[in-house]
């Protein structure tokens, strides 16, 4: 009687165990293996990398209204997808929404591109890449008003109007360092140059990054603070935690551009100052 029931037992525990280990490997039972999964092997399975960006950004990443995407980031994301051997899918965020969008469940995207700061207050919820792109703070004003704008005292005066997009680092930045100046946040950060060459601002924070394409897009146009920014940075890729992976493929793509002379051929085509 009691060797039955110590077999009785043994064949409990075996069946338990099977049945707990048939539970924690099967993706339909369990999704969180499927979140467990490799990042890269996951887009790789997929054939298309899911790539979040605002398209509002000349020229880091900027979308026609024909729905087509190019820029800077555009074309490193690019290099990002071929390296995995797959075609991409541009999803559309924007800076108001741009961590929730990172963060959303269920995954909208694999990982966010174009003009994208690398900061502490990001890396503490998200990973951010390796810098690809040298960044800072400056201004665009009417060439004819160039003069007049030499230094953050310049524009910090009640009679300056300064026009900045919503829910980034253009509008925190003007928020902290004009406590004087008329602040004005514009919906769509692609057109805020026109407004300001058309007189309807004076100023437009914006970033060194962006400011030469609108100077040689528009002789209306000046950046006379473009050599000396109010700040110094590098922009980057941004993704969740959880995607090591998929974070050092994005760092190697990156400094394999930087050896092989690619970034530099990009700063070049887009008329930006080689940082590395």
């Amino acid at each position: 009687m009691k060797q039955t029931r110590l077999w009785l037992t043994v064949a409990v525990i075996i069946l338990c165990g099977v049945c707990i280990a048939t539970r924690c490997t099967s993706s339909n039972d369990n999704p969180i293996v499927q979140t467990q999964q490799p990042t890269v092997q996951r887009i790789a399975e997929r054939g298309i990398l899911l790539v979040g960006t605002t398209g509002d950004y000349r020229p880091l990443s900027y979308c026609e209204a024909d729905g087509n995407y190019w820029g800077f980031g555009i074309e490193v994301a690019g290099k990002i997808a071929e390296r995995i051997g797959v075609g991409i899918e541009y999803v559309q965020t924007s800076w108001p929404t741009l961590t929730a969008d990172v963060l959303a469940e269920p995954q909208t995207f694999d990982l966010a591109i174009g003009g994208i700061t690398i900061t502490d207050a990001r890396k503490e919820t998200m990973l951010m890449s390796d810098g690809y792109l040298a960044n800072g703070k400056t201004i665009l004003c009417r060439a004819a008003d160039a003069d007049c704008y030499q230094s953050l005292a310049d524009i910090d005066k009640p009679e300056v109007r300064v026009m900045v997009n919503p829910g980034g680092l253009n509008e925190k930045f003007a928020n902290e360092n004009l406590t004087h100046a008329q602040i004005i946040v514009w919906q769509k950060n692609e057109e805020i140059p026109t407004l300001v060459a058309e007189g309807e601002a004076d100023v437009m924070i914006t970033e060194i990054t962006e400011a030469p394409w609108y100077v040689q897009n528009d002789p209306r146009l000046a950046a006379p603070l473009l050599n000396v920014p109010f700040t110094h940075g590098q922009i980057g890729v941004l993704m969740r935690k959880g995607q090591d992976d998929l974070l050092a493929l994005v760092n190697a793509v990156i400094a394999q551009m930087k050896t092989d002379g690619t970034l530099r051929q990009l700063h070049e085509k887009y008329g930006l100052v080689y940082g590395f």
